[in-house]
């Protein structure tokens, strides 16, 4: 389990077909949810999130942490090394489609205190949010938010996680979307 947040440089967003054991992670926040034919659980962990969708027999993990954990390759679907920005997309039996988006923003202190400061703020209206100690470098931790659209037919996952020591914003778009 790793307990320190990684350098941005060694994010990964990776799905699984499978459940990932929490244990694996160091969680900070969960949230739960159940919406029409599907349940869905989203954790912030120390390295980023943990997102897991179920519709029936089908089941997707969607994980943000460092390259270097130690994860199973058994069922998994896809792996994206943060970098820059990217869109991929895979189609699910039963017409189930699961859309990710990300994109990596470097920055500069004050943007980044901005941008913290906004996160904060959005996240007493909604969403969850985990601020992270400071490394001593900088007088501000990092920041995770997450924010879930969950509807009948679609469940949209905005994660936004900060990395002050490296000057840089990740954002994650992610749909898991129902015929």
């Amino acid at each position: 389990m790793l307990s320190v947040r990684p350098k941005v440089a060694e994010l990964v967003c990776q799905l699984y077909g499978r459940s990932l054991h929490p244990e694996l992670f160091d969680i900070h926040q969960t949230q739960c949810y159940e919406r029409g034919q599907y349940k869905a659980t989203v954790r912030i962990t120390s390295t980023g999130h943990l997102v897991t969708w179920q519709i029936g027999d089908l089941l997707l993990t969607e994980v943000t942490t460092s390259a270097h954990a130690e994860l199973p390759q058994k069922r998994r679907l896809m792996s994206n090394r943060i970098r820059a920005s990217r869109e991929d997309y895979l189609q699910c039996n039963g017409g189930i489609r699961y859309d990710l988006a990300f994109s990596l923003e470097a920055t500069n202190a004050e943007k980044m205190r901005h941008y913290q400061n906004e996160l904060s703020l959005q996240s007493t209206r909604q969403g969850i949010l985990q601020r992270f100690e400071a490394s001593g470098r900088f007088e501000a931790g990092a920041l995770s938010y997450v924010n879930v659209e969950a509807r009948d037919k679609l469940f949209r996952v905005q994660a936004f996680h900060t990395f002050p020591d490296d000057a840089a914003v990740v954002r994650i778009q992610s749909k898991f979307q129902l015929p």
